[in-house]
């Protein structure tokens, strides 16, 4: 059986399947590049921001300039930007940019939930029409003759839309959870490296205003309340 004649064979509802499997597909592959790239770059990106923010502070914004495109590298850059900000505003730089970029980050994730939830109800659509059609030609007294054999044919085929929704469904969740899991990853990362890059600056401001007093808060803030769904 090909390709046309499973279509036909599934009835109307095998069109809009077609149309959101392919939607799944493209987000998918998209979302796996995307992914793919991010982490290939990540960990140099961190560590050589990180690197020259400790030993040349003013030239720790260019280099996170150069890899804004990246989302670690625009997070980064969003507070280095800045031209000597206070503590606390450096801090929630931080927290604005890692918004901004982790939103970004789960690009597609609605294209993959609006597939999830109707491939099995326009699934189901096509198997009860498929039904109501193989069951309106049964008549009572052709039960148990030769008559029926065509029914149960029907009946066959109109479960092709529903396993073929299933399938469908049953792909694009793996591969959002998959998605899902390496955001949440991301967002350890993103609150490690921010709250690594605020105590290097909040101690440059100690450093350079000569009074600890200068940040009332004390002690270095971390980046425990952000980035909850």
């Amino acid at each position: 059986m090909n390709i046309q004649e499973i279509m036909t064979k599934g009835g109307p509802a095998m069109w809009p399947l077609l149309i959101l499997s392919v939607l799944a597909l493209s987000t998918i592959i998209e979302r796996s590049l995307f992914w793919i790239q991010f982490l290939l770059k990540e960990g140099k990106i961190v560590n050589r921001v990180l690197e020259v923010a400790v030993n040349n502070w003013d030239a720790a914004p260019k280099v996170a300039k150069e890899h804004s495109k990246h989302p670690m590298g625009g997070f980064l850059y969003g507070p280095l930007s800045l031209v000597d900000p206070d503590p606390e505003v450096f801090h929630l730089a931080l927290e604005s940019a890692a918004d901004d970029e982790l939103a970004l980050m789960k690009r597609g994730d609605k294209v993959l939930e609006a597939v999830i939830a109707l491939s099995p109800l326009l699934g189901l659509l096509g198997t009860v029409l498929g039904l109501i059609t193989s069951l309106g030609d049964i008549q009572i007294s052709d039960l148990g003759t030769s008559s029926t054999t065509g029914v149960t044919l029907g009946i066959g085929e109109a479960l092709i839309s529903t396993a073929t929704g299933l399938i469908v469904a049953i792909i694009s969740l793996t591969f959002y959870r998959i998605f899902q899991s390496l955001w949440s990853n991301q967002v350890r990362v993103f609150r490690k490296a921010g709250s690594e890059l605020e105590v290097i600056y909040r101690q440059r401001w100690l450093d350079s205003n000569g009074n600890p007093s200068a940040y009332s808060g004390g002690t270095p803030s971390k980046f425990t309340e952000t980035f909850d769904e």
